[in-house]
């Protein structure tokens, strides 16, 4: 019998290795999985590369993995914001790389990863420094940068509801980058706030087919973004 729903994200996430690259879904505040981060956190998984919308907010969440000490390298859009001073402060002291990519270029990398692509040509970036020493071609008169598919080892997301096989449906904008992320690491887990039976989620409704989950931990909807969270040592 498949069964997926693992007891806590310890349990989950017991196999993580150090040196993984990790995708971690989110977009703002929508569709963060904070427990699932905290639980990376304290699993105690070093030198990673994290793969993610932004560099973390205050404290919490990723900001507290750059903390911790346990991030080698960051790729992400935005890793600048009000409230990045984890993140600023390391990388101008050079205790953390930085791979800045556009959101749109970054979203395409990890579905082709997904699809199993050998790289997509994307229109943002030419003409740039971020398309230095990368392959460019003029397609239909438009030109492009090659860009490389990026595969991880471990993708956390966070979904609405999902079932013992792994299938999972998203809430609205808090669906943001789970559904390719779920698709192109080696072992997804995924936190949900409801389980369903067999059968209960509409089939033409399921965004992530089981396939692409290893593990899924249900967690209270009464939870807060603060529950949970560490804020760096």
């Amino acid at each position: 019998m498949i069964d997926k729903i693992a007891a806590s994200p310890a349990e989950a996430l017991a196999g993580v290795k150090d040196g993984s690259t990790v995708l971690i879904s989110g977009f703002g505040t929508a569709g963060i999985p904070h427990e699932l981060i905290l639980g990376l956190l304290e699993q105690g998984a070093k030198d990673l590369t994290i793969v993610c919308n932004n560099a973390g907010n205050g404290e919490y969440g990723v900001a507290a993995l750059l903390g911790a000490g346990r991030v080698r390298k960051i790729v992400c859009s935005f890793p600048r914001q009000v409230d990045s001073h984890v993140f600023d402060g390391m990388y101008r002291s050079g205790k953390i790389e930085l791979e800045l990519v556009p959101q749109g270029n970054l979203a395409e990398r990890i579905r082709a990863a997904g699809a199993g692509l050998g790289g997509v040509f994307c229109p943002t970036g030419y003409g740039t420094e971020l398309a230095k020493g990368k392959e460019t071609r003029e397609i239909h008169g438009r030109h492009y940068v090659l860009e490389y598919p990026i595969v991880a080892d471990v993708a956390l997301v966070k979904a609405e509801a999902g079932d013992r096989w792994g299938n999972l449906v998203y809430r609205k904008a808090a669906r943001n980058f789970g559904p390719v992320m779920a698709a192109a690491a080696k072992f997804t887990v995924a936190s949900v706030y409801e389980v369903r039976e067999l059968g209960e989620l509409d089939p033409e409704a399921i965004v992530t087919p089981g396939i692409h989950v290893k593990r899924l931990v249900q967690l209270p909807r009464a939870a807060t973004p603060s529950v949970g969270l560490r804020k760096v040592a």
